[in-house]
């Protein structure tokens, strides 16, 4: 049974801005890669924030069956958002535990119920150090900003 792995990236012009998603999933047997999909999109006013949890959402979406599958970001906020500090806001009612609403909450919400349906593993890499899918899934993120760049 292959295994699957997605490496997703977003990126923003500007903080709010124009931004893109990148996901590339990849279904590897013995490391050898027997499957490939990229996924990209961009919204024209948005944060690089709002894009990295798109990318994750993105990647767990096109997932047709329930699935065994590590998703790889660059992105401390949605490793750590994810894994650890969501469990606390859904507790308290999708409030920070300092009261105030969780930034990003709709995006939270819809990654809590793609990744419920799936066996999901969480890697965070760092970005731009030369992880070949890193750098694909960022340049995914690049064109999927294009169309919304002015």
């Amino acid at each position: 049974m292959p295994e699957l792995f997605a490496y997703t990236d977003g990126a923003c012009s500007g903080n709010p801005g124009p931004g893109g998603w990148g996901v590339l999933l990849l279904a590897k047997d013995n490391d050898r890669v027997v499957k490939e999909r990229m996924l990209k999109g961009g919204a024209p006013d948005t944060t690089n924030n709002r894009m990295e949890l798109l990318a994750a959402i993105r990647a767990l979406e096109a997932l047709s069956r329930p699935s065994k599958v590590t998703v790889i970001t660059d992105s401390s906020y949605v490793k750590n958002g994810v894994t650890s500090w969501i469990h606390g806001w859904k507790r308290n009612g999708w409030k920070t535990s300092t009261r105030k609403p969780v930034k990003n909450a709709d995006l939270w919400q819809r990654l809590d119920t793609a990744q419920a349906r799936h066996s999901v593993t969480w890697e965070w890499i760092k970005g731009h150090a030369g992880h070949p899918e890193n750098e694909r899934a960022d340049e995914l993120a690049r064109a999927g900003m294009t169309p919304f760049k002015g």
